[in-house]
């Protein structure tokens, strides 16, 4: 529980976005009984939004992926060469927060960083491991041994357990490791404003120029230790042995974050990210007693700095797991738990509507965008698909048993809604070509058939929504405003443990 939901100010915002959600469902239930012809009006309407929000999605999905196509032309470590005096001074260090992970994740992910076009003897690597996993350090160990030569140099950290104000998260853990790399870089003497990290999760694999046009994108910067750096993340490890709904959530991800990165003035971090150690120190790292740690870090910064802090888009891929366990069912579940993990993120509400209410150096139409953002956001995230796909429906239902079929809302509203609906269809078919070609290569002995299911896969879409968007938006939304907090379990994936933040703890 984050230590200001304590004040009263703060607790009274947490339960502002679940109340707008759940004051919707109950208005439109209500209203399909007493004036039906209302809802479906709106609905209508909603549909209209719907459509131009999948016209939004489809002009920057492309504008991102040709500009990533474009990156992918540029020789990035001639590049950086450019800038001999510069680029030979920069360290990267490499903060990997990890729990109970198989020892052949981590060393698949170590050597992703050794593969690419750019010197892995100038990366420091920072194994973060928990106290409470016993395994670690034996595991932490054989890799220091394994790749102590590939790196410039590679150690390893524990986080203990139980310090006063965190909670059990994966934030806390890489607020230890960072202050462990601080001190390691006071005592080797490198300077913070030559170190660039990178925050990534443990099954995180970069693409072959990775660092080397992070390396250049940060010499290039006009204002470098004011931003983060937010590289395109594919959830494409293991997609080829995934169960439908984790590939088509795991692409759905990716696309929403490529849209994202066609708009750098709307962008958070997410995921795996990088930033100066500069900025870091400044703002403490990331925040140890929250679950959104990934994007909060961006808001400390930019609050930090009074607004002068942005996210970069860095057009190289980073590559991570689905949420594929050993099992259908279990797969299942370890999605709903990451999409309701990343949902949370609306706990960044009440934390820029504290921090706001005080700070007058930054613009009120600035902050008001970035309320509306995050609120419009999340609300849509959780009602929209629920709206359009169940109370769609339930007025004309209603119309019909009350025996008013001449009407004329209820003759052509199933028409506009599927000529709508129809419309948008193009995301999903521009989704299903961008996906194919963002595919590793299909593994020897997978029959051909398969390539053809990653395609029909995204008929699927608006089952997913639902199942796996709008209810887990909608249930962390819930526990927010009710004050059952989100607090720590591990969701184990096939092959990699997903380091997630789950369970609850009850607002006192």
């Amino acid at each position: 529980m984050p230590q200001l939901s304590k004040q009263p100010f703060y607790r009274a915002m947490e339960m502002v976005p679940g109340l707008l959600v759940w004051a919707t469902f109950i208005a439109s239930a209500v209203l399909s009984f007493v004036r039906p012809v209302w809802v479906v009006l709106f609905i209508i309407i909603l549909s209209i939004l719907w459509l131009l929000r999948v016209l939004y999605f489809v002009i920057y999905l492309l504008v991102t992926w040709r500009q990533y196509q474009s990156n992918a032309l540029i020789d990035w470590s001639a590049r950086r060469k450019q800038y001999p005096d510069q680029s030979d001074n920069i360290v990267h260090a490499v903060v990997l927060p990890a729990y109970t992970e198989p020892i052949a994740v981590l060393q698949k992910t170590l050597q992703s960083f050794t593969n690419g076009d750019y010197p892995s003897r100038n990366i420091i690597v920072v194994l973060a491991g928990e106290a409470r996993d016993a395994s670690f350090p034996a595991i932490a160990q054989q890799l220091v041994a394994q790749f102590h030569a590939a790196f410039r140099d590679i150690f390893y950290t524990i986080h203990p357990a139980g310090l006063p104000g965190e909670i059990a998260a994966k934030g806390a853990n890489a607020h230890w490791a960072g202050q462990k790399l601080l001190e390691y870089c006071r005592t080797h003497q490198i300077a913070t404003d030559d170190v660039i990290v990178s925050y990534f999760d443990s099954d995180t694999c970069v693409s072959g120029n990775y660092f080397s046009m992070l390396t250049a994108q940060f010499i290039e910067h006009p204002n470098r230790y004011r931003t983060a750096f937010q590289p395109i993340a594919v959830y494409t490890n293991n997609i080829w042995e995934s169960p439908l709904f984790t590939r088509v959530s795991a692409f759905s991800t990716t696309f929403w974050l490529m849209t994202e990165l066609a708009r750098p003035e709307r962008l958070y971090t997410f995921s795996s990210h990088a930033m100066s150690l500069t900025a870091l120190v400044d703002v403490g790292f990331w925040q140890s007693d929250i679950v959104t740690d990934d994007s909060r870090i961006f808001l400390q910064c930019f609050l930090h700095y009074d607004g002068d802090f942005t996210v970069t888009p860095l057009y190289a891929t980073v590559s991570m797991n689905t949420a594929m366990s050993s099992t259908w069912w279990k797969s299942m579940i370890n999605l709903y738990l990451q999409q309701r993990r990343w949902a949370y993120g609306v706990e960044h509400f009440p934390y820029l509507m504290w921090h706001f209410r005080s700070n007058h150096r930054i613009a009120r139409a600035t902050q008001w965008k970035f309320i509306w953002k995050l609120i419009e956001g999340t609300y849509t995230w959780a009602t929209t698909p629920i709206l359009l796909f169940i109370f769609g429906n339930l007025p004309l239902v209603i119309m019909r048993h009350g025996q008013q079929s001449a009407n004329i809302i209820e003759i052509n509203a199933p028409i506009v809604l599927q000529w709508l609906m129809g419309i948008a269809m193009i995301g999903i078919v521009l989704s299903a070509i961008i996906g194919t070609r963002l595919l590793p290569k299909r593994p020897s002995g997978m029959r051909p058939k398969k390539s053809i299911e990653m395609i029909l896969q995204w008929a699927a879409l608006p089952v997913m929504l639902i199942a796996f968007g709008a209810i887990p938006a909608t249930e962390a939304q819930t526990r927010l405003m009710i004050g059952r907090y989100l607090g720590f379990r591990v969701t184990k994936k096939l092959g990699s443990p997903a380091y997630d933040v789950y369970v609850e703890h009850r607002h006192a």
